[in-house]
């Protein structure tokens, strides 16, 4: 089926892999995030445990929005559901990096990101649903601007946090930019569900990068 372009012709086989994939994410996110915040209303500090709740929903949205966008059958309502998965995605970019620019909030450079990087969100979000179907590929590199923009604050972010949580941030995102290439493969089958395993592996190490952030919290 097309509509406006947007093609699906995901088999039976790919799409019941996508929805393993999808419901192992999904599975994951409820545990460990149930975990984080307990940790964090435990442990941590009042701005870590509030940055931990924007993380944990943006996480469990974003997979939640996907597992269901991904396993619709194809129809209008599919093309609907179109605009809030890749919206999420967004989301789940600015709420990854809230946890660790909380912890530099005291510096000018770090609060300016933390506002710049959920305004970009936000004119992502409107340009998904604004224009559906259209630029696609300028809303790729958009995620990928905003993953790494993290470089332009290295030396402060190295000093908010320790060395782990750093080396799992960038872990992460070199998994997160090495799945884009089975999203834009389109050809290639199962491409839908290797790009879903990708995004959870790297969500996965993403989470690690904020626990060991979280757990720094006091100290």
């Amino acid at each position: 089926m097309e509509i406006k372009g947007i093609k699906w012709s995901y088999d039976r086989d790919e799409l019941i892999a996508d929805g393993i994939v999808h419901g192992i994410g999904l599975a994951l996110a409820l545990v460990g995030v149930t975990a984080l915040i307990f940790y964090a209303s435990v442990f941590s500090t009042q701005g870590q445990l509030i940055a931990a709740w924007i993380y944990g929903l943006g996480l469990i949205a974003t997979i939640s929005i996907s597992f269901l966008y991904n396993l619709w059958p194809a129809s209008r309502t599919k093309w609907f559901l179109r605009r809030f998965d890749h919206s999420s995605i967004f989301i789940l970019i600015a709420a990854t990096y809230t946890p660790f620019l909380q912890r530099g909030l005291d510096d000018p450079f770090l609060f300016a990101m933390l506002i710049g990087i959920w305004a970009i969100a936000l004119l992502g979000i409107v340009l998904k649903c604004a224009f559906p179907g259209r630029f696609d590929r300028l809303a790729i590199l958009l995620y990928l601007a905003m993953g790494w923009s993290g470089l332009l604050a290295g030396e402060q972010l190295y000093s908010a946090l320790s060395e782990t949580t750093m080396t799992l941030i960038v872990a992460g995102g070199i998994i997160y930019s090495l799945g884009v290439v089975f999203h834009v493969w389109e050809r290639l089958r199962f491409q839908n569900a290797i790009w879903h395993a990708f995004v959870i592996a790297a969500a996965a190490v993403h989470y690690s990068a904020v626990v060991s952030c979280v757990a720094g919290a006091r100290l």
